[in-house]
């Protein structure tokens, strides 16, 4: 499906790859898209104001202190007016600015005031995309939300030849087709999704409960990752000192079976991730006072299991989601574990992580986990932000239930 009558602005950096911006524009007119444009200070080494506005039949953007136009607030009116907003070339210098949240010119003033996704299209010498600082910058940017395409291999303008030339022009409008089709096809559908966050409590009396070190942290993000795509999210959420963003609908509770009754009366849903650390156990009995430890039993407490909330969904004749997602926290043999655990639940994947290492993800920013599908297919996500890893899931998730599975090819 082509694309049309979108709104795309257009950042033009300073780089030898800035020309084929022009080229770009030329095929979203053709398609009768709008097009607007910011020439950034470098990008007016490479085009020209006149061959830009000629081509976009508009005006381009390049002061931040226009007097002609800046009566509109040009850095907050050019980021609500586009559906998307791409940076090409994208300079290291670039995404250097884009990490430490600099507002010094239009551009990044922009791109700071946003609420649009941004696509960055890098275009730099090799040796400066391999750079341990470049790379650190693009996982920062990825962490934010900023999409990329590209760099390609190829031979560049200053003759050497490796990873860092820019995206063609037609690869990039090919991109911008699939973002906006996917984008239709969330809305057409109107996918919704159940996500599951942070611990249970189990109580022995009203002060003393069962539980774990799960923050929610993972799950948060999850639900962010899910909305940010444009599918409507609910978050269930055990004991967590974290907040939802808006336009998630968010259910606190505290047992696993206030999560098990919340998790029912949500469906149904198209997709659910199941991130919780539910208690597995829970005490047969309660007590309604603070119980004395002269009266404590310290051999035994009596435990009966919660219902599994994974299986539940899993094997859910009636309401069964598209996609039922588990996690699996394991100390050893993880792959072959959390695999068993998929195969058990009737789960469509499986997010596993190890949680006997220091960096296991419990009750930290960071994570590294494998991801499994019901092919025994495995992805692995060395250690990052929660947030990154998120994305990626979120990604996965919708790449599976739209496309046939082709985020694992």
């Amino acid at each position: 499906m082509k694309i049309k009558d979108k709104k795309i602005l257009i950042i033009i950096g300073g780089g030898i790859a800035a020309y084929k911006s022009l080229d770009l524009i030329r095929l979203l007119k053709k398609n009768n898209n709008e097009v607007k444009t910011i020439l950034t200070k470098s990008g007016k080494e490479f085009v020209t104001p006149l061959s830009v506005s000629t081509l976009t039949r508009s005006k381009t953007f390049e002061n931040i202190f226009d007097k002609d136009s800046e009566v509109e607030i040009d850095h907050i009116s050019l980021s609500r007016w586009a559906d998307l907003i791409i940076v090409l070339p994208t300079t290291a210098n670039f995404m250097t600015k884009l990490c430490l949240g600099k507002a010094e010119d239009l551009a990044t003033t922009v791109i700071l005031a946003s609420n649009k996704d941004i696509l960055l299209v890098p275009a730099m010498n090799v040796r400066m995309w391999i750079h341990k600082a470049t790379q650190q910058n693009v996982k920062i940017l990825k962490d934010y939300g900023y999409l990329f395409i590209g760099p390609e291999k190829g031979e560049m303008a200053c003759g050497e030849y490796g990873e860092g030339k820019m995206s063609s022009p037609r690869q990039i409008f090919s991109f911008i087709e699939k973002y906006f089709n996917k984008k239709n096809i969330i809305k057409s559908k109107n996918l919704k999704a159940l996500v599951t966050a942070g611990p249970t409590r189990e109580y022995l009396d009203p002060v003393r409960y069962i539980s774990n070190e799960s923050s929610g942290k993972q799950g948060f993000e999850i639900a962010e990752a899910l909305s940010r795509l444009g599918i409507k999210t609910t978050l269930i959420t055990g004991p967590s000192n974290l907040s939802s963003k808006k336009g998630i609908k968010t259910k606190k509770i505290i047992t696993a079976n206030e999560m098990y009754e919340e998790v029912k009366k949500c469906l149904p849903v198209d997709i659910a991730v199941c991130a919780a650390a539910v208690a597995d156990f829970k005490p047969i009995k309660k007590s309604k006072i603070k119980i004395k430890k002269s009266k404590i039993n310290f051999k035994s407490i009596e435990l009966e299991k919660n219902r599994d909330i994974v299986e539940f969904l899993g094997k859910n004749n009636k309401h069964r989601p598209s996609l039922v997602i588990g996690f699996a926290a394991e100390t050893e043999n993880l792959n072959k574990n959390a695999f068993s655990k998929l195969r058990q639940k009737n789960c469509d994947l499986i997010v596993a992580n190890d949680v006997s290492k220091k960096d296991s993800g419990l009750n930290s920013d960071y994570n590294r986990v494998s991801i499994i599908d019901n092919s025994g297919k495995i992805k692995v996500i060395k250690k990052s932000r929660k947030s990154f890893i998120a994305n990626i899931i979120a990604e996965i998730v919708l790449d599976k239930l739209l496309i046939n599975d082709r985020s694992f090819n």
